[in-house]
């Protein structure tokens, strides 16, 4: 009797004169209005521009910049971007974020992965009070903690060591990894979990074979939010690292522009080439980003 009434409502499903959406589908999307897509376009082209012009001027020389500062590159000119490329500071500096980067992400992504676990698929006492520790941590920027915080990598001899900005990059990095990845995992059915309890899975096990799979989305996305931010850091690094040696880019790109003020058409290109490896990386994995918060929220 139920195999009957599921295929009954199979058949309903994909009757003929049943309503189905596909006309709305084939129909041709009628245009929004003109002014939000004005205003829509005036802050894509705020943003870009600055981006652009950078960019661009790396390709000119400085009377270009100096004669015309709105103009095209004419001629243009690659020196600028194959001096900065052939720099050793410039490729040491880049190692230093990349490390600086991979380690915070990972840290950051194995920490409130195992913390959104607990607070999402378990109950004790204080877990409201603890998620809303969390909670409140997005309300408590870097900035404002930053001398209290170099007393701390201080005492604990991390000045001048890339793990004097990578362990408080993690810390500050967990309150939004947990508020992004707790929804994922309350959304997973409990009956997922006690399907695995049969077959044997213990805690762990479960965590690993489901809990990851299932939430990848939030972990990548947390995983990309958490690189792009490590890599543009630049209040942490410059009160931790004194050596150039250990420069991350963004303290590059300070320095080098305190070197070279005189030839802005080469710090800009030190610039591009700083900022484009987070806008690649952004670029490429924005559907990931947004596809994330989307299942964060709907959780």
């Amino acid at each position: 009797m139920g195999a009957s009434t599921v295929n009954s409502r199979l058949s309903s499903a994909v009757e003929p004169d049943a309503p189905i959406d596909r006309g709305n589908r084939d129909r041709p999307q009628k245009w929004g209005n003109p002014f939000t897509y004005f205003i829509a376009l005036l802050f894509i082209g705020v943003c870009i521009a600055p981006v652009l012009y950078i960019v661009l001027g790396g390709f000119r020389t400085n009377s270009q910049i100096s004669t015309s500062p709105a103009a095209l590159p004419h001629p243009w000119v690659a020196s600028n971007y194959v001096s900065v490329l052939k720099s050793v500071t410039f490729w040491g500096e880049f190692a230093n974020s990349i490390i600086v980067g991979l380690v915070s992400t990972v840290g950051t992504v194995v920490l409130g992965l195992m913390v959104s676990f607990v607070l999402a698929r378990y109950d004790f006492k204080l877990k409201g009070a603890m998620y809303s520790l969390f909670a409140a941590g997005l309300m408590f920027p870097l900035v404002i903690a930053i001398t209290p915080l170099y007393i701390v990598v201080k005492d604990l001899g991390l000045v001048d060591n890339l793990f004097g900005v990578i362990i408080p990059q993690i810390a500050f990095g967990l309150p939004t990894t947990v508020i992004i990845l707790v929804p994922f995992l309350r959304a997973i059915p409990n009956e997922i979990e006690e399907a695995a309890a049969i077959d044997g899975a213990s805690r762990l096990g479960f965590f690993f074979r489901m809990v990851i799979p299932l939430s990848l989305p939030g972990v990548v996305t947390v995983g990309i939010l958490g690189f792009i931010g490590s890599w543009n850091n630049y209040v942490l690094p410059l009160y931790v690292i004194n050596s150039q040696a250990n420069f991350t880019l963004p303290l590059g790109v300070q320095a080098f522009s305190s070197q070279y003020s005189v030839d802005t058409a080469r710090v800009l290109a030190f610039t591009s080439l700083a900022m484009l490896p987070a806008l690649i990386f952004f670029a490429i994995f924005e559907k990931k980003i947004v596809g994330g918060l989307t299942g964060a929220v709907k959780g």
